[in-house]
């Protein structure tokens, strides 16, 4: 669990007691590649931390076409905001690309927290406001830059994924087929 407490305490100071008390409020678990951790039309009912391995979040639309919103891998959280804040089902699957542990922290527990360790309220304040930042930027990313820029972007902002994430999944996060990804990434190699 040393991973998790080493991520709050980026943001945070605490004490053993609090650590403790962080630590008797999660749960472990381990999943294979493929596991669904959240179904869209479900109440998402945790947030996850990944303490190894990788997940990713996306929607699927009415043509059946898979949109990525997110991959999370060691040390990243994940969920879906709308679900877990509103405990009103949502849209998006959480799905394990390769196995994983990760850290399930429930909503009811997270407020919990809160209320015995105020401070944890600012982390995951901090947490959500860099979220909000980075699916700024992203959506801005996908208004104005060509689908190369944004998958150069991809590589430089998230270089352990490119060998460890398919590349379909890598096209559906920069918001191209993967037919035209494929093409993109050959003329790019031949530069």
């Amino acid at each position: 669990m040393t991973l998790l407490l080493q991520n709050i305490e980026k943001i945070i100071s605490l004490s053993e007691k609090e650590k403790e008390l962080i630590l008797s409020k999660i749960e472990v678990r381990n999943y294979k590649a493929k596991a669904v951790l959240l179904n869209a039309g479900e109440i998402c009912k945790h947030s996850y931390f990944v303490n190894s391995g990788i997940l990713r979040s996306f929607n699927i639309n009415d043509n059946i076409v898979e949109h990525v919103l997110h991959f999370a891998c060691e040390g990243w959280w994940i969920g879906d905001m709308y679900s877990l804040l509103s405990q009103k089902p949502g849209n998006l699957f959480i799905e394990v690309n390769e196995d994983a542990e990760i850290v399930l922290l429930s909503k009811e527990n997270q407020e919990e927290l809160y209320l015995k360790i105020p401070k944890l309220e600012r982390f995951f304040r901090i947490l959500t406001e860099n979220s909000l930042v980075a699916h700024q930027e992203r959506l801005m990313d996908n208004l104005s830059l060509s689908a190369e820029e944004r998958f150069e972007k991809f590589c430089s902002k998230y270089p352990t994924l490119i060998q460890r994430v398919p590349q379909k999944q890598i096209a559906s996060y920069i918001g191209v087929t993967p037919e035209f990804f494929s093409k993109m990434k050959a003329k790019m190699l031949k530069k």
